[in-house]
């Protein structure tokens, strides 16, 4: 194994993934939603970078290879468990999230089945886009769940009375309660719309992936 940057980066990914529920077990939110989304964010950034780095320096390497595309999925499954759970099981969130762990599961079953024939499953473009998509829909996600426990810890110290004059009277002097509901509510439509989106691709390159496999899962003498 050889230390180079890019392999240390794609390590240093992987590890950020579980790191991701550790800041929940040991921070208060919204403190725990934000250093989440700076740790998703930090580490969806080294992804571009080892990639780019391992290319420019010649630096590519088969632990690059094998680890890359694991410390992705570590990231998303992740982060997705986490923010299904704090969104309250919200359906409109789950069902995208599911879309998008069933093709996970079935790709990496398709290559593991075909073993060295698994080259066949390159990623493409449409997969790099899907998994780009991935990222921003749930980093926007993360910062919906920070803002909304901003507004919700607000909501709790505040008269009813009081909340609904914040709230109205929010336009003319953006105070907190109506930034946090208005910033809330946009970036939480914004997230659910992206993950819908990715979760589209998500399906299209599982098909892909399926439909390139197909000849090496017939059947001898099937026609």
């Amino acid at each position: 194994m050889r230390w180079t940057l890019p392999n240390t980066l794609t390590i240093l990914r992987l590890l950020a993934a579980p790191g991701l529920a550790v800041m929940f077990l040991y921070f208060n939110r919204p403190w725990a939603d934000w250093l989440a989304l700076a740790l998703f964010v930090g580490a969806a950034v080294t992804d571009w970078f080892d990639g780019y780095l391992a290319r420019l320096w010649k630096q590519e390497s088969k632990l690059g290879a094998m680890l890359d595309p694991i410390a992705d999925k570590a990231m998303v499954v992740i982060a997705l468990l986490i923010l299904t759970g704090y969104s309250g099981m919200n359906p409109w969130l789950i069902l995208p999230a599911t879309v998008i762990l069933f093709r996970e599961v079935f790709v990496s079953g398709l290559r593991e089945y075909l073993g060295a024939k698994a080259g066949l499953l390159k990623v493409t473009k449409l997969a790099k886009w899907k998994t780009t998509l991935q990222m921003v829909a749930i980093s926007v996600l993360f910062l919906a769940t920070g803002i909304d426990v901003v507004h919700q810890n607000r909501l709790r110290v505040l008269e009813p009375a009081q909340y609904e004059r914040l709230l109205a009277s929010g336009a003319q002097d953006f105070n907190t309660v109506w930034l946090a509901a208005q910033s809330g509510w946009y970036a939480g439509m914004t997230g659910l719309f992206l993950i819908w989106i990715a979760a589209i691709l998500t399906l299209l390159t599982g098909w892909e992936y399926f439909v390139k496999s197909m000849p090496y899962l017939r059947d001898e003498g099937a026609g």
